[in-house]
């Protein structure tokens, strides 16, 4: 896979970069979770970069954009938010050690089997619609958490449990595309 300096700078690019950076205000934002200006600061960054996610996405298509490198630094930029908060969130004990490690666990496991599917393959599978979802649904109940919502709250569990359901539905659907790409892959050299 090769990567052509032209292709960094794009619109979509740029904002998959600004996102990826979002991550280091977030990191330390969180040492003061307890204060509400803060809170109401992480939860403002955190709505900014679903906006920039959604605007980077439709930039890319409207301009034709796709490009190889977008393919890499769009998800990497959703992953490092994502750790961010939620290892922070683990640390201040405001998720439990069983959604960290369902998160950490399902990301690297995607990030590694990404790895070798684009080694394989030459090129850079793009996100699927469930790891989409997936993600967002994930970032809807790190916003609550943010909010200090109530965790008995019926829509609160109503996210959280559906956000599990999606993290290993969108785990295995992820292994079954790559297996349809291996296979494929290897007919086209026989």
């Amino acid at each position: 896979m090769k990567i052509n300096i032209a292709e960094i700078r794009t619109r979509s690019n740029y904002l998959s970069i600004l996102r990826l950076l979002l991550a280091i205000p977030l990191w330390f934002l969180f040492d003061d979770f307890s204060s509400q200006a803060t809170r109401t600061t992480i939860f403002i960054i955190c709505i900014f970069a679903a906006i920039t996610d959604t605007l980077d996405g439709y930039l890319a298509r409207k301009y034709n954009e796709i490009t190889e490198l977008g393919k890499i630094i769009d998800p990497l930029a959703d992953k490092a938010v994502i750790t961010a908060i939620v290892i922070k969130l683990f640390l201040i004990e405001e998720i439990s050690a069983y959604y960290f490690f369902l998160i950490i666990g399902r990301d690297l496991v995607i990030f590694i089997g990404g790895i070798i599917i684009s080694n394989l393959l030459g090129k850079v599978l793009p996100s699927n619609v469930i790891g989409k979802i997936t993600v967002s649904f994930i970032g809807i109940v790190i916003l609550l958490i943010i909010l200090n919502i109530d965790r008995n709250f019926f829509l609160f569990n109503f996210f959280y449990y559906l956000s599990i359901a999606l993290m290993i539905i969108s785990l295995i659907a992820y292994g079954i595309r790559a297996s349809e790409f291996i296979r494929r892959k290897k007919h086209e050299s026989v």
